[in-house]
């Protein structure tokens, strides 16, 4: 990201994606909100792709990152109808790794679930594993407490995800400062917050109007 200024990235942690990004996608109740957050995370069938071609498509706050791209993706037909989405592409296709986890919001509330994907070339089951990963993150219907034993109901017209090459680099993705202050995630100032970071983006020549 050479063309950003010095610090500058977007780096949201996994509550931030689920309860404010995936939230307000599905709810699509503010305009103001939604066309920003097109900008930030777009909408794409990233089954049409190879995971290398992905970062071409991102948003603009992370076109040009070199580790992470972040996208909305659409219910599939074959979920509509009930059954499970179809994870190929020309070249190879997804496979979950490990069990699904939950993700929790700051008080310990489960508010999404997130699955973890690897890409492979080829065809199942003789595929190569590659070195692009995936989370999938879906959001949870309604009020759901972490001591509950019955299974969450999930939204399911878009999902999240964070597709990134597997990295040795040792720093957590979801990992933050304990010192640093929340915003909520229904605060209006959050779109003025996103607009602010376009607005610097195009200041420094990085997108046009």
């Amino acid at each position: 990201m050479e063309d950003f200024p010095p610090g500058f990235r977007f780096y949201p942690t996994e509550e931030e994606l689920v309860s404010f990004y995936l939230h307000n996608k599905l709810e699509g109740t503010r305009e103001d909100l939604n066309r920003v957050m097109d900008r930030i995370i777009p909408v794409v069938d990233i089954y049409d792709s190879k995971p290398w071609e992905l970062p071409q498509f991102s948003g603009d706050l992370c076109h040009g990152d070199p580790e992470q791209w972040f996208f909305f993706i659409p219910r599939q037909e074959s979920e509509a109808r009930g059954g499970r989405p179809r994870r190929l592409t020309q070249t190879g296709y997804w496979k979950a790794t490990g069990s699904p986890n939950y993700v929790y919001s700051s008080n310990n509330r489960i508010i999404g679930l997130k699955r973890t994907m690897v890409f492979y070339n080829g065809r199942a089951p003789n595929g190569t594993k590659t070195e692009w990963k995936m989370n999938e993150y879906k959001a949870i219907e309604g009020e759901v407490s972490a001591s509950t034993s019955a299974a969450p109901t999930l939204r399911q017209e878009f999902s999240l995800c964070r597709v990134y090459k597997k990295s040795k680099c040792l720093r957590a993705f979801d990992r933050r400062p304990p010192a640093v202050t929340e915003t909520k995630a229904n605060s209006p100032s959050l779109v003025k917050v996103l607009e602010t970071w376009l607005l610097i983006m195009r200041l420094f020549g990085i997108l046009s109007n």
